[in-house]
């Protein structure tokens, strides 16, 4: 068994019909409302439904097919970790302050659109945050309905219940990841240097790593009834591997071409993001030149010419070298720990081939 493009096409259709099934529930409270379901179809029109093939890999990688309805199942947990995901970026672009996403405009951005194209009273970006809020509330909520609908398909209630409480713990662990980061971006100064890196790793552990490798492969394993042993040994190649990941973000973050990205090059230095190459950097600077890129990162007026000049300090610091390190490291970890697990072995071969994908990209 192998997973192929049908299989992620189907997530697709499955998100489609979703949001489809939605239209006459909000046509139903106001014309005013399909708004929720439009930009709802722009943001996931797009993404490398990178969750929803860890979800499927993870369930291929175990599956024996006892349960009549487990592809069913798997397909529609699927979809609804891509729609968790979308809602996650709606609100992260809001906290943010990123006008874009997948190089279109943020869900806050299309709320204020609406609200200068219609001529509102107030003021657009308030309208527009306000709205995003609620937009991401709103897929919150839906990502949860399409949990139900893929753990009613199953007959077996205690394969049910271990996949809703990882779900319930992935959803935990997101957001309190996600506090985490806001916290360091403004409690960095009364961090001590020491703590800087350690709490940076933490971030990406909890808000990334966790979430978007190692609890997809777990919850598609769950739903196919592994063993205990099964879901360590896909938890031990999914952390180090998200890892790998989100360190890979971090640095398309600071380097990445905004053609291919769909971000401004260098937001993260203008977001602040206190990153784990962010740590790496400071820890390799002199305390001097430490202090006036403390005071340059987080300044959203900074033009080409000074993100270039971060760029140059970071890569000069060695960081840049020591993230690509690093993210050779924890591949090679999820790799080895992978080669020595109990699962099917076509579904090895592409859990390494999608490891290459997370981890060898530039965007």
């Amino acid at each position: 068994m192998t997973q192929t493009p049908h299989l992620v096409s189907q997530v697709d259709t499955e998100i489609a019909e979703f949001l489809a099934s939605r239209d006459p529930i909000l046509a139903a409270i106001a014309d005013d409302a399909a708004v929720f379901a439009n930009f709802s179809r722009y943001l996931l029109s797009g993404g490398k439904r990178f969750r929803a093939r860890f979800c499927i890999a993870g369930w291929q990688a175990t599956s024996t097919g006892s349960e009549p309805n487990e592809e069913r199942a798997v397909l529609t947990l699927s979809a609804a970790l891509e729609v968790f995901h979308a809602a996650a970026l709606v609100h992260d672009d809001i906290i943010d302050n990123s006008d874009t996403r997948r190089g279109m405009p943020a869900s806050h951005i299309r709320f204020a659109s609406l609200h200068s194209e219609g001529g509102f009273a107030g003021q657009a970006h308030t309208f527009g945050r306000a709205g995003a809020i609620l937009h991401g509330d709103l897929l919150l909520g839906w990502s949860d309905e399409l949990v139900d609908s893929a753990l009613d398909l199953l007959d077996d209630r205690q394969r049910a219940r271990s996949t809703r409480g990882e779900f319930n713990r992935m959803r935990t662990e997101v957001t309190v990841g996600q506090y985490l980061d806001i916290l360091e971006e403004n409690a960095w100064p009364t961090v001590p240097e020491s703590e800087t890196l350690r709490r940076a790793e933490r971030v990406m552990t909890f808000k990334s790593a966790k979430y978007s490798v190692e609890a997809p492969l777990a919850l598609g394993a769950l739903v196919a009834g592994a063993s205990a042993d099964q879901v360590d040994s896909l938890r031990r190649f999914g952390l180090p591997l998200g890892l790998a990941f989100q360190l890979r973000d971090d640095v398309l973050g600071v380097f990445g071409d905004a053609a291919v990205t769909g971000k401004p090059t260098g937001d993260d230095l203008r977001e602040g993001k206190r990153t784990v190459l962010v740590a790496l950097a400071r820890r390799g600077m002199p305390e001097s030149q430490r202090a006036a890129f403390d005071r340059a990162l987080g300044d959203p007026g900074l033009d080409d010419h000074a993100i270039a000049d971060l760029q140059r300090q970071i890569e000069s610091s060695g960081a840049l070298e020591s993230a690509e390190r690093s993210i050779e490291s924890y591949t090679g970890d999820a790799i080895r720990a992978l080669r020595s697990a109990e699962l099917e072995p076509r579904a090895v071969v592409e859990l390494e081939e999608l490891a290459r994908l997370l981890t060898d990209r530039s965007a």
